[in-house]
């Protein structure tokens, strides 16, 4: 007689290495044909490193004048052990009548970047650019900020 055994044992959430949440001042740098968009705001920015991939699910919150959220899908380039250069490609989600950083309307974007992890601490410095091409209701339009700041992984 054949015996079949199972065993089970608990699951545990395990790291993403690379992960991380931050926040930071984002700064738009381009207007739109009634000269609004260029302005100073803020970033909340959350990427998500898949582990066996060079790959990484990105979104910024970008507050301004308006607000955008920017989600990107990201190739990553490990430069060493703490720091990736990366370039993300996804879509800016403007929303209201006033600008954000990244413009006023559903737009293409490219997003390059970089993410330094400081040694034997759980802190990231992160530095972007999110270029938005057609980006503005009134104009038309590339819109172009810069963005950087500290998060902590997760």
């Amino acid at each position: 007689m054949l015996g079949v055994t199972f065993t089970t044992e608990p699951a545990s959430a395990q790291a993403a290495y690379g992960s991380y949440v931050g926040v930071g001042p984002t700064f738009g740098l381009a207007d739109d044909d009634t000269g609004e968009g260029r302005q100073v705001g803020g970033v909340i920015a959350v990427r998500y490193k898949l582990l066996e991939y060079p790959i990484s699910f990105r979104t910024q919150g970008l507050i301004g004048a308006g607000t955008a959220v920017v989600p990107t899908i990201s190739y990553d380039v490990p430069l060493n052990w703490q720091t990736d250069v990366y370039l993300g490609a996804g879509a800016a989600f403007g929303s209201g009548d006033t600008p954000s950083p990244v413009g006023d309307k559903t737009s293409f974007v490219l997003q390059p970047g970089i993410d330094h992890v400081l040694p034997n601490t759980n802190t990231v410095l992160f530095g972007n650019a999110i270029i938005a091409f057609d980006a503005y209701r009134n104009g038309g339009g590339t819109a172009f900020s810069l963005q950087g700041g500290v998060g902590l992984q997760f």
